[in-house]
Order: C-alpha cells, then structure tokens, then sequence
C-alpha cells in the first residue's frame, strides 16, 4: 500500500531523515518506534505530504505521490491525527465531524440558493454519519458539547472519528497515547483495533507506548538518528541490540 524509497530530509546543514525506506502492507497497522529525535514525526511529515522530501520516493496505492500536499493526499485516502489535537474547540464535538467529508453541496453558493433540497439531504446523511461515528467511540453524550472542553483522551477519540468520516485507506496516528488516562487509552486501542480487523483501516502509529505497540503492531520499525535500525514483529525488535544501544545508550558489552 505504501512504499517508503531512501528518504531523505534535510534541514539547513542537519539531516532529519537519513536514506528512510520502508513498506506497509493494506491491513496492517505498522508501530513507528525510536528515542526523541530519531526523524519519526518529520517522516510523518513527509508521507502526510506536510514537506517535500530533499530526495527519495513515495508511493501511495501504486502512485508516485512524493510531491502531492496535503489536501491532495487527504482526497486519495491518507489522512493523518496529530500528537496535540487539532480540534475546532469553539464548535461542538459533532459539528467537528460534520466538517470533515469534502465537497459537501451546502459549501456552494450556488446550491444553497437553487439546490436547497439536495443541501439539506447531504447535511442529513452526514449528520447520520456523525452520529453514528460518536456512538462508536462512544462520546455520544459529549455531542454538544464543545470539543475545547473535552478531556485529552475524549480529544484523541475525537481526531480518530474524523479520519472516519473520510474515505480514508491509510491513517496516520502521531503518539495516540500522549496525554490520555489509561481507562481512555485501553478504548482507545480497542477502537483502533475494530476499524482495522473489521472494517479494513491501515494504520501507523507513532508511540512511545510499548504496551499499546505489543498489542497493536505487526510490524514494529525503529528508527534511531534519522535511519531505519530494524523491522519486525515486538519481540524481535525489543530484544535487538541495536534498539537497546539506541534508547538506553548501552552497547552489548555495557548491558553483559
């Protein structure tokens, strides 16, 4: 599904990503793992099309999409969360999700004067869709309530429910469990869970949660000063030598 070709972003004379080249299976959900400055968020950057790689490829669904934007890549079907939510805060936690789906009829002048029905049927099935997109995750109860008043863990559910009302095929979570409580974080995980075996989502996420890794990610990828340390299933990367040396700063020998 995605294709990660000897990334490489530079800024100024330091190189955040350093010859990055990796691949994510359609049904997978990928854990992106490694110590602060390892490169994680600025290849999230990168496949989210926030920069424009120095040199490297990205291909998307079969497509070279290495120069599209953002929005251009959120009409393909890759949408991404962020580590601090981006919520609306002044709208409520239903009219966040009811922004969300493209080209509505009611966002043109010209049907709002002459194509009112259509508007309204459009508005409807959206609103059915949030509606429905609360219930799931669960927030019903907070649908009018202003999405700057809800709880960090609330905030989380609420940025993956608007991935859900696009045609989304590929979403980017940025460290889902940063900020949230742990009764939040394990519905949360549950959440992520059901979209991805029962209803198809593909999914990486950035985490320094390794218990929310263990039980959500197949592969596992660690990366360390801009590169790709290693790929595998939780086990296999935890035990690496190399991941240790990189979180912990010990070397073999050091750790006997």
């Amino acid at each position: 599904m995605l294709e990660l070709d000897e990334l490489v972003m530079d800024f100024g004379g330091f190189r955040a990503v350093n010859g990055c080249s990796f691949r994510v299976e359609e049904g997978s959900v990928t854990g992106l793992i490694g110590p602060n400055g390892a490169g994680k968020t600025t290849l999230f950057n990168l496949i989210a099309g926030a920069l424009q790689p120095t040199s490297g490829r990205i291909r998307f669904l079969g497509e070279d999409v290495t120069t599209l934007a953002s929005h251009q890549l959120f009409h393909k079907g890759l949408v991404r969360t962020f580590q601090i939510p981006h919520e609306f805060h002044k709208l409520t936690a239903l009219e966040n999700l009811m922004m969300v789906p493209p080209s509505q009829p009611g966002e043109s002048l010209f049907s709002n004067w002459f194509s009112w029905s259509k508007v309204k049927s459009a508005e409807t099935e959206v609103e059915r869709k949030a509606y429905e997109t609360l219930e799931f995750l669960e927030l019903s109860h907070v649908a009018h309530q202003r999405a700057g008043n809800l709880s960090g863990g609330q905030k989380k559910l609420l940025e993956l429910g608007r991935t859900m009302m696009t045609d989304a095929r590929l979403v980017l979570l940025d460290e889902p469990a940063a900020g949230v409580n742990r009764t939040l974080l394990r519905k949360l995980e549950t959440k992520i869970e059901i979209l991805n075996k029962e209803r198809g989502y593909t999914f990486i996420l950035i985490e320094h949660d390794m218990e929310m890794i263990e039980k959500l990610c197949d592969p596992v990828v660690c990366m360390a000063e801009g590169r790709v340390l290693i790929e595998g299933d939780f086990q296999t990367v935890r035990s690496n030598p190399q991941v240790l040396e990189a979180y912990l700063g010990e070397t073999t020998g050091d750790a006997a």
